[in-house]
């Protein structure tokens, strides 16, 4: 047998070594919780061509991130992302060839891609404006926890564009229904917090003070939970969209059986009988 492949474990890195270039990264070895944190505050933190590709290339590497677990996403001063800069993204835009225009759409698709298949749970805290392609890294995130003052607007026909932008015909009428995502990718109007509560975009709403000390509590929270299990659960709410009744139900039979099969299964179950709290491990 060759001894020249390298095994799984030589791709695994920790992330703590990642160098952000476009936007802040923390990341707390002691947690397992890595933020993310979009920061040009003085312009309500909008996206470049550098960003988003940075932000791809970023969710992509946590595959093969070994000491994260969770991921919260978040922006500075007040707002979460006012979504592509006008000057820096827009307007070069309106002066591209179809080629390059594709080739940008599908980078930016592949954003949300590489953060739906990214293992970890991704949390976003969403204050102020979220717009643009900001609401749609809320939308592809796993939960959103945001502030009274969140202003979420899918806007993209207010500048002459489809509702249709990286997966947002697909994916929001899943999270809030047909008929209210049809409203909001048709006018743009901005979704008030409150109504993006009710409607169950937002899972909780808290005042700003408290807001990443909650996400970071709530990302903790599953950081500690059962690792291997949570990236299952993950994988399968992805890929179940696409299933029919049986297909679904013998895909989460052979998903089940696979985390029966783990070391955490069983410390769960000595725990729970010794009447202690379990400490998963992740395999």
């Amino acid at each position: 047998m060759s001894t020249d492949q390298p095994s799984m474990a030589s791709h695994l890195k920790p992330f703590r070594d990642y160098k952000a270039r476009h936007f802040l990264l923390e990341v707390d070895e002691t947690s397992r919780v890595a933020t993310i944190r979009l920061n040009r505050p003085e312009r309500k933190n909008p996206l470049t061509f550098d960003s988003y590709a940075e932000l791809r290339d970023l969710f992509r590497d946590l595959v093969y991130a070994s000491d994260i677990r969770a991921v919260v996403l978040t922006g500075a001063g007040g707002n979460f992302s006012s979504g592509g800069d006008v000057f820096e993204i827009i307007e070069p835009l309106t002066q591209m060839a179809m080629p390059d225009l594709l080739a940008f759409t599908r980078m930016t698709g592949d954003l949300v891609k590489a953060m739906r298949k990214c293992p970890q749970p991704i949390i976003a805290a969403i204050d102020g404006i979220c717009a643009g392609a900001g609401a749609i890294l809320a939308m592809a995130s796993d939960l959103r926890l945001a502030t009274p003052e969140a202003k979420t607007a899918f806007l993209f026909t207010r500048v002459g564009l489809a509702g249709a932008d990286m997966g947002a015909c697909g994916i929001l009428p899943r999270i809030i229904g047909q008929g209210r995502a049809a409203e909001l990718l048709f006018t743009g109007r901005a979704m008030s917090a409150t109504e993006g509560h009710t409607w169950g975009f937002f899972n909780t709403l808290h005042e700003a003070a408290s807001l990443e000390a909650e996400a970071l509590k709530l990302a903790q929270s599953l950081a500690d939970g059962p690792w291997f299990a949570h990236t299952m659960t993950k994988t399968m709410l992805n890929q179940e969209w696409a299933m029919g009744i049986e297909e679904l139900i013998e895909s989460e039979a052979q998903a089940q059986a696979i985390c029966m099969a783990t070391k955490d299964f069983r410390r769960a179950f000595e725990a729970f009988a010794e009447k202690r709290k379990p400490v998963f491990e992740g395999n």
